[in-house]
This record gives C-alpha cells, sequence and structure tokens, in this order.
C-alpha cells in the first residue's frame, strides 16, 4: 500500500482500519499477548506529552467520536505512520494510540447547524403587493365623478365579484400549473384570462343603463384579469409602472383639478399599460419550454378558491356600504397578511423542530397562530380608529380572510369558502331585508366565521403531518 495512508517500514505492515476490523480475533490476540496497547513508558513524558498535544489539535474531532476505530481512521487519514507513531507517541500502533486519545478527549456531540428558514418572506415584495392591492382604487377616486348614475355602481360591484371569484380560482390553478413549468403556467393565464374578463363585463352588463358605463364595466374588468396575470407570474414591478398614471393623477388632486379628459384619460392609460404589460409578460412565459408528462390538476379542484373570492369580494363590499375606509384598511393590509402567512409557515416548522412530543407542538403551533394573528389585527385597531371605521366589523372581519388564507395555504380550500359564503350571505340578508343597518349583522356573520375558522386552523395546523 502506497501513500498516505500507508505505514513506513519496520511497522506493522497489514496493520490498517480496514483490515483491523476485518480481524477481530486477531487483535484479541494481540492483546492477550501485551502487544496491543502498551501505553507511554511511566519515564517517558516527552512522548505522553506529544499526545496531549495531538490531542488538543485534534479535540473538536475526536470528541464525536462514538469508538476508537473512528479515531483510527482519523489519524489514518492525517498521513501518521507506524514508524511516527512509535517513535514520536511511544505507541506500537495506530489503534493503540487512537485508543488513548479516545481515552483522553471528553465526548461532546455538538448540535447540528440550524437550517435556514425556508418560509422566509420577501419583505420588499410583500410590501409591494400590498400597495399594489391598494393602488387601483385610486382610479375611482380619479374618474368617480364621471361614471353615470343609473345602475353603474351596481354594475361594477357585480362584476368586481365575478372578477375576483374567476381570478381567484384562475390564479390557483395557475400557480398548481407553474410546477410543470412556466410555459404551461402562461397558456393556462392565456386560456383563463380573457374568458373571466369577458364574464365578468356581461354580469355588470344587465344593470347599466347607459352606454358611458360600459367603458368603465370594461376597463374593470381587463385591469382585474390583466393584473391577476401579473401578479401570478411574479411581475409585480411591471404593475406598479403601468399604475403610474392613475397614481400620479389621483396625486396632484389636493392642488389641482386635472378636468375631465384626464380623470377618464388617466385610469385608461395605466388599463392600458396593464394590458400590455401582461401580454409581454405572457408571452416571456409562453417561450419556455414546456412539460408535456406533468398531470394536469382537475378543475375542480380550483372551485373552493373561487368561491372564497366571491365571499370574500361580498363581505369586503358589505363592510364598505356604510364604512368605505373599513375597505381602504383592509386593502392595505393584504401585504402584512402575505409577509404574516410565510412567518408562520417559518415559527410553525422552527416549533416542529424545537418539540419532541405531538402535546408539545399543539401548544407551540397555538401559541404562534395566536401570535400572528394579533400582528395582523393589532395595526389594524389603530388604522381603523384615525379612519373611523366600524372595529366591530373590521377586525372579525380581518380574522375571517388571514385565517382564511392561511388554511387556504395549507390546501384546506373548502372550509373558509363554506363559511366565508355563510357570514357573507347572512350579512346581505340582513341588508337586503333593512335589519340591524348599523352593521351588527355582519359583524357578528364575521365573528362567527372568524371562530370557526381560527379553530379549524388550531386542530389541522396543530398536527406534525401538516407541516411535513
Amino acid at each position: 500500500m502506497s501513500g498516505p495512508m500507508a505505514l513506513e517500514p519496520g511497522g506493522v505492515a497489514e496493520d490498517t482500519l480496514t483490515l483491523r476490523l476485518a480481524d477481530e480475533s486477531g487483535l484479541a490476540r494481540r492483546l492477550a499477548d501485551g502487544h496491543g496497547l502498551a501505553l507511554v513508558r511511566p519515564g517517558d513524558a516527552g512522548r505522553r506529552e506529544a499526545v496531549d498535544r495531538l490531542a488538543a489539535e485534534l479535540a473538536d474531532r475526536i470528541a464525536p467520536a462514538v469508538h476508537s476505530y473512528e479515531v483510527a481512521a482519523l489519524l489514518e487519514s492525517e498521513g501518521l505512520s507506524g514508524e511516527t507513531i512509535r517513535q514520536r507517541y511511544g505507541h506500537p500502533d495506530l489503534f493503540s494510540l487512537a485508543a488513548a486519545l479516545y481515552d483522553l478527549v471528553p465526548r461532546s456531540c455538538p448540535e447540528p447547524p440550524r437550517p435556514a428558514d425556508p418560509w422566509r418572506p420577501d419583505h420588499l415584495r410583500c410590501a409591494l403587493r400590498g400597495a399594489l392591492f391598494a393602488l387601483p382604487g385610486l382610479a375611482y377616486l380619479l374618474a368617480g365623478r364621471l361614471l353615470p348614475h343609473e345602475g353603474a355602481l351596481r354594475a361594477l360591484v357585480v362584476a368586481g365579484l365575478v372578477s375576483w371569484a374567476w381570478n381567484q380560482a384562475l390564479g390557483h390553478r395557475a400557480h398548481l400549473r407553474l410546477a410543470a413549468g412556466r410555459g404551461e403556467a402562461g397558456r393556462t393565464l392565456l386560456n383563463g384570462a380573457p374568458p373571466g374578463a369577458g364574464a365578468a363585463v356581461l354580469a355588470g352588463a344587465a344593470f347599466l343603463g347607459s352606454g358611458a358605463g360600459a367603458l368603465f364595466l370594461a376597463a374593470q374588468s381587463v385591469y382585474l384579469a390583466a393584473a391577476g396575470v401579473l401578479l401570478v407570474l411574479g411581475r409585480e414591478r411591471l404593475l406598479l409602472a403601468a399604475l403610474l398614471p392613475v397614481t400620479a393623477g389621483a396625486a396632484v388632486l389636493p392642488w389641482w383639478e386635472p378636468g375631465s379628459a384626464l380623470r377618464a384619460g388617466l385610469p385608461l392609460l395605466s388599463v392600458l399599460g396593464t394590458a400590455l404589460a401582461a401580454g409581454w409578460a405572457l408571452r416571456a412565459a409562453l417561450a419556455a419550454p414546456a412539460d408535456p408528462d406533468a398531470a394536469r390538476p382537475r378543475l375542480l379542484g380550483s372551485l373552493p378558491y373561487g368561491l372564497f373570492g366571491l365571499a370574500a369580494g361580498g363581505l369586503v363590499f358589505l363592510a364598505g356600504r356604510e364604512q368605505p375606509w373599513a375597505v381602504v384598511v383592509l386593502t392595505l393590509s393584504m401585504g402584512p397578511a402575505e409577509w404574516l402567512l410565510y412567518r408562520y409557515r417559518g415559527l410553525a416548522v422552527a416549533a416542529l423542530r424545537a418539540t419532541a412530543t405531538p402535546a408539545g407542538f399543539r401548544t407551540r403551533s397555538a401559541a404562534v397562530l395566536g401570535g400572528c394573528l394579533v400582528a395582523y389585527l393589532g395595526p389594524l385597531v389603530p388604522a381603523g380608529l384615525a379612519l373611523h371605521a366600524d372595529l366591530a366589523v373590521l377586525l372579525p372581519l380581518g380574522a375571517a380572510l388571514w385565517t382564511s388564507l392561511l388554511l387556504q395555504a395549507f390546501g384546506a380550500a373548502w372550509p373558509p369558502a363554506a363559511l366565508c359564503l355563510g357570514a357573507a350571505g347572512a350579512g346581505a340578508a340582513a341588508v337586503l331585508s333593512d335589519r340591524a343597518p348599523d352593521g351588527t349583522s355582519l359583524a357578528l356573520a364575521c365573528g362567527a366565521a372568524a371562530l370557526c375558522l381560527t379553530l379549524h386552523a388550531l386542530r389541522l395546523l396543530g398536527r406534525p403531518s401538516a407541516h411535513g
């Protein structure tokens, strides 16, 4: 045997780790004869100090060893020869020195390095998405006075609800197709976004009383469809750039009256820019290679996400009938809500690593859920008070929406859809029957939904298997 692993002439040439492990009986015979672990002679202080120095140098690598053979492997990898072992350290062979070092160094098993958080949120992206949810509202601030009074608002609300439902379902399906490549996701969006805009226009057109409102209706539907495409494909900066005209127009309103032409033109320019940006993003996505073997998800799998979009839109609209600023607060909170969804998943994984029993994990998981929910609802209180929003509606509605999004992130889509649809139905029934105009019915419905969703989340996410 040659190289650093070989023993020098005069040593025990066959006494390598591999052969020693294979011949336990030979080791026993040598030990019985007194030749195996002949340690340093009592008067040989220099050699004993050399062994101590070697132990100190290799302590961090010897300490985790569970057997002296591991130390022997370490010494062999360091290239120690039989001659060196005998003359410098006073031991007859590699295994004798390894046993001495193993006895000298206390056992120590260091914790493995903590892995990186796989759910670490992108702070800038979450903040940007929160702004992108709120900025389109500036278009209504600019062009709202130009809307015809006859049925236009009702048509926009109905079309908006259809768009929310359609785009939620389409976004879910497109995200599933992203696993097969951006090309597959792009094809899903290309096939789904135009019909969704058309369905929203048709739904709202039934409530229009004039042709002028049709332009606003089409602009809103096209924008929501195109913005959904950009958000799914991760093109938030393109969407922000497209919204610059309407943002600039709304920013100067306190000091300057832009006139009807700019009030209508700037939102239309943003809609056109969003549509062009979505087309460009789709073209780039479609150029990516597709995976022909990728399984296609079932269409019905996206249905509960669409129903939740319809229910969430209905609840937000009902909350905004009497308190429009509540809608503004909720819209602005969507960025922090998304950030907290990532933080929950990261903290839950950390809790799973830190506990050894299911009961311990359930306790930690409940604490994480409660902490994230408080962190989301806490800032809504001063914001709602500053804007004179009804906290009795705002807080339970916010809790219901956030826990719904959390459950959806773990694939539990039907409970949020059913409970939020029930809350929206109860609130709508109260409005239609003119009961509780102060929002009591809506507050109770949202509170009941939030409580049921939170209990379901505690039960579902308190299982370690949910975070595997």
